[in-house]
């Protein structure tokens, strides 16, 4: 089995996939990337047993088709080495020693048997559509920092996606936060509905950030199917039936703050710094047109109070929330102005973009209250 091919394309499309494989694996050979070489091109697949990515390129030259697979950390660590030249693979498929000739060196390394690898699952009865890859990442990122971490609610941990005629919908919560994001201009053939985990999201969303190319999204009852460029991801489903989220969003909140969101942002960030390090428990306090933030930390006698101006209509409040979630919700918000609408101080705010010029976009995220000390 013999190819020569550039260490840099070689290695852009290594990286794109590496990060599937985990640092401790049950089994040694996930520690390895498949190699399968036929008369077309190279297909190198990375597999977590859950996560499966494949990325297809072609060679400068090859011969002797074939597969093996080869340790991914000390081939990854040697192509980084390298500057951009190409690098001839000479590989033994009956010693399994992988022979690597660029420039002046010569590398060796062992490989292992292919048909110890994983088989990649194959997808039967699916449905399919198509989606733009900055939607896809926007959509991702929008959602995916809200979800939860707790192995006991796996459900919680990933990202809840539901299908429909008329739009696609994203949902991530943790019990504490939630995000509801919605899209008018995506639509599927069919409804349904599925979770998808957190890990191959975070792998979709590097790579599609900054790109522009279609994604076609196939899904059956156990896995979902990313193609896009020379990349295929296949993630295997979260069992399980996802809470209610529309049950939990309040409808009737009559205190509405405007505001600047960089103003409220940066005011958050400064109050927080002297906010307990356990609770980040902050305060606000609304009355006419005027919202007082302040937050201390009795163990350490810290405190801090900043005024901002905003717009309010509604009764005189003070409500109590976690500067981490309302940082985490006011970064992943692109308008000048939020809403941040209340009921009463033990339940739910809303938070919403004012005056979204993407009127395909409609997002919503709820942040659970905390109990303030008198």
């Amino acid at each position: 089995m013999k190819f020569i091919i550039s260490s840099s394309v070689l290695l852009k499309n290594l990286l794109a996939i590496q990060g599937v494989i985990n640092t401790n694996n049950t089994l040694p050979i996930l520690d390895d990337f498949l190699f399968d070489l036929n008369e077309e091109a190279l297909t190198i697949t990375s597999s977590d047993l859950e996560t499966t990515m494949r990325v297809t390129v072609k060679t400068d030259k090859s011969e002797e088709t074939g597969s093996i697979t080869i340790p991914a950390k000390i081939l990854v660590d040697t192509l980084k080495t390298f500057p951009d030249i190409p690098v001839s693979f000479n590989i033994n498929l009956d010693s399994l020693m992988v022979e690597l000739s660029a420039g002046e060196g010569k590398y060796k390394l062992s490989g292992h048997k292919a048909d110890e690898y994983p088989r990649t699952p194959s997808l039967e009865d699916t449905t399919a559509f198509n989606i733009d890859s900055h939607l896809m990442a926007q959509a991702i990122n929008k959602t995916l920092f809200a979800t939860g971490n707790d192995e006991l609610r796996l459900v919680l941990s990933g990202v809840f996606c539901e299908l429909s005629p008329d739009d696609v919908i994203f949902v991530a919560t943790d019990a504490h936060k939630l995000v509801r994001y919605r899209r008018t201009d995506l639509k599927s053939p069919d409804s349904a509905s599925f979770i998808l985990p957190k890990k191959p999201m975070n792998l979709l969303k590097n790579i599609l950030s900054g790109t522009e190319v279609p994604v076609t999204v196939e899904y059956n009852k156990t896995n979902a199917f990313f193609s896009f460029s020379n990349i295929h991801l296949i993630c295997r489903l979260i069992d399980g039936k996802y809470p209610n989220y529309e049950a939990v969003i309040p409808k009737d909140n009559p205190n509405k703050l405007t505001i600047d969101r960089h103003a409220l942002l940066n005011t958050i960030r400064r109050v927080a710094i002297f906010a307990n390090q356990s609770t980040h428990q902050i305060r606000f306090k609304v009355s006419g047109q005027e919202l007082l933030l302040s937050a201390e930390d009795i163990d350490f006698s810290n405190e801090a109070k900043e005024r901002l101006s905003c717009s309010y209509e509604g009764e005189d409040m003070e409500i109590g929330f976690n500067s981490k979630f309302l940082q985490e919700m006011l970064s992943n918000i692109d308008t000048d102005e939020v809403r941040l609408e209340m009921s009463t101080a033990n339940r739910a705010g809303i938070l919403t973009p004012v005056n979204n010029e993407n009127k395909e976009e409609d997002i919503l995220m709820l942040v659970m209250p905390v109990m303030l000390n008198k």
